[in-house]
């Protein structure tokens, strides 16, 4: 019988009704790198590997609702954000998240079908009232060029956009490579501290069609080992070997685009 005490991580994020991004892959996400998730639900999504039919969002007071259930009910360890769809659920979330554990920021903006899960006039508020309380901003380059306008065409441009994000109030910033080339041989994520320091986080690149999830699940994990007290470059670099690993052994269990394997790495455990 487990006898310890698991630390706990919140996601707060929409629903894939297909299961492989979302609230759905945070939460297999934090279960297999042993951290107990809780959740915060901010819209309803129906979808699948083929696409998003559409998207349902509650009320901003049932999402604060949920919110001060998980955090009355629980020490948080670390957080979460995802998909959050609307600029007022953004300010009602605002309103209510604190300093008191570190929030890792997903600016979820497109589906990876290419289905967008963010209204416009949510953007700005976003960063306004959500990136000041972040510990970490995790944008794709397609994010990063919504969120500050700059064309990210080579890595002076990638540098200029991470400083900034960082003017935006996020303490530190992680510029995912996954969108920059096609077939590369390594994949490089960019790192930036609150000093402004760019540190190239490179990792092996994975050939798979199978990729739904990869942003979320990336998040979830650093957010898993935030929450393990990790420090938060550790806890970037061993997210990125959870994603990768992830990837390597990625299928479809449908039709369209799979997910990655959130339990590869305790399958290979069990090997």
């Amino acid at each position: 019988m487990f006898s310890g005490v698991l630390p706990n991580a919140l996601t707060i994020a929409g629903s894939d009704s297909g299961g492989g991004a979302g609230i759905q892959a945070d939460l297999k996400t934090f279960a297999s790198l042993g951290v107990y998730g809780t959740s915060v639900i901010t819209a309803l999504t129906a979808q699948n590997g083929l696409g998003v039919t559409g998207i349902h969002a509650p009320e901003p007071e049932f999402v604060v609702r949920q919110l001060k259930a998980v955090l009355d009910g629980f020490p948080i360890h670390a957080a979460k954000t995802g998909m959050l769809f609307s600029a007022e659920i953004i300010e009602a979330l605002a309103a209510e998240l604190g300093a008191d554990f570190p929030l890792v920021v997903d600016p979820v903006c497109v589906s990876t079908s290419g289905h967008a899960l963010i209204k416009e006039d949510a953007v700005a508020v976003m960063k306004e009232k959500l990136f000041p309380l972040a510990a970490l901003v995790t944008p794709n380059k397609p994010e990063t060029e919504v969120l500050t306008g700059i064309k990210l065409t080579d890595v002076k441009a990638v540098e200029e956009a991470g400083k900034r994000l960082l003017d935006m109030g996020a303490k530190a910033v992680l510029i995912k490579g996954g969108h920059f080339e096609e077939r590369p041989i390594l994949v490089t994520d960019w790192f930036f501290d609150g000093a402004g320091n760019m540190e190239p986080l490179r990792q092996p690149h994975v050939e798979t069609p199978n990729s739904h999830g990869t942003g979320c699940t990336l998040s979830a994990a650093i957010t898993a080992y935030l929450a393990k007290k990790q420090p938060l470059i550790v806890a970037v670099k061993k997210a990125q070997e959870f994603l990768n690993c992830a990837l390597r052994n990625s299928y479809a269990p449908g039709k369209g685009i799979g997910p990655v394997h959130h339990l590869a790495t305790i399958e290979q455990l069990k090997r």
